[in-house]
């Protein structure tokens, strides 16, 4: 069996997967099985304690030792993962960790603290196509976590509260700081809780919509990274998805989605290290991380 971790190193948390998949099942790592996920939030801490923290306790929850793992993959922000053996970029992560978490999935919405990007595939989980927010951070986990301090709530929240919402309020789609201002604006006018952040979701999801009908995405779409458990965005995607025309997409999300970066990059890693393998090339891989192009 071989042993891989895969790391996905975000802006506001490191998720660490541990997977163990059978020696010759080829790109698709059919019979994988996950033994351990785990996620550290990062913000106000250090980086590189953070990143040690979350990857001891993954290997300590899946009960393997340092030294079994066959191959460190990195994703996301990868150049402080010093001990890693190779790197993927997150597209090809997200779509490869959205196909093992969902076989029927054709696109993934990955919506993380400071962008968001659809990324359609081929059955294989090749990436054909994508694109990603070219705006300031109104559509992000972190503006909608600096909107849910500001009001009070947690993030475990939002979701609830956003679905309890019946006359939301519109807030600038465009600018997080005059989204800022609008909630501000909001509060000191009344807006309960519920309407403000249904409002927000709205707004993000109109644009999420927009995204995958730019991408040409069809059929199952999952939802990937730190909003892919927000009952409350989900449920006002799915709105303006009809709203926009846009039939042949359904969307869905999966209990493990916030970690398809990391679970895709060991995916990889276990191919990669197996074609090393064969061809009898010393596995090591590091080298200058290369920052993913944008359109």
């Amino acid at each position: 069996m071989i042993v891989t971790t895969g790391v996905d190193i975000g802006s506001s948390a490191v998720k660490v997967a541990v997977v163990e998949s059978p020696e010759g099942s080829g790109r698709e790592r059919s019979g994988a099985r996950v033994l351990a996920t785990v996620v550290e939030r990062n913000r106000r801490r250090d980086s590189q304690q953070v990143l040690e923290m979350a990857y001891s306790r993954a290997l300590t929850e899946a009960g393997i030792a340092r030294e079994r793992v066959d191959y460190v993959a990195t994703t996301g922000e990868g150049e402080i993962v010093e001990f890693r053996t190779g790197h993927f970029y997150g597209m090809t992560a997200h779509a490869r960790g959205a196909r093992f978490l969902d076989s029927q999935v054709r696109a993934a919405l990955d919506v993380g603290a400071l962008h968001a990007r659809a990324i359609k595939m081929d059955p294989d989980a090749k990436v054909i196509d994508y694109r990603m927010t070219s705006q300031c951070a109104s559509g992000t986990g972190q503006f909608l976590e600096n909107i849910a301090r500001y009001l009070g709530v947690t993030l475990e929240e939002i979701g609830p509260l956003s679905q309890k919402g019946e006359n939301p309020e519109k807030v600038s789609g465009i600018c997080a700081v005059l989204a800022e201002t609008d909630v501000i604006n909001m509060v000191s006018r009344g807006i309960t809780t519920a309407n403000i952040l249904k409002g927000i979701h709205e707004s993000m999801a109109g644009g999420f919509a927009k995204l995958l009908r730019s991408s040409k995405a069809e059929g199952v779409v999952l939802v990937t990274g730190g909003l892919s458990a927000d009952t409350g965005l989900l449920a006002c995607l799915h709105d303006a998805l009809g709203k926009q025309g846009t039939q042949k997409v359904e969307v869905r999300t999966h209990p493990q989605a916030i970690y398809a970066g990391a679970l895709g990059a060991a995916l990889w890693g276990a191919y990669r290290h197996e074609k090393l393998k064969q061809i009898g090339e010393p596995a090591d891989e590091r080298a200058p991380i290369e920052k993913e192009a944008t359109p």
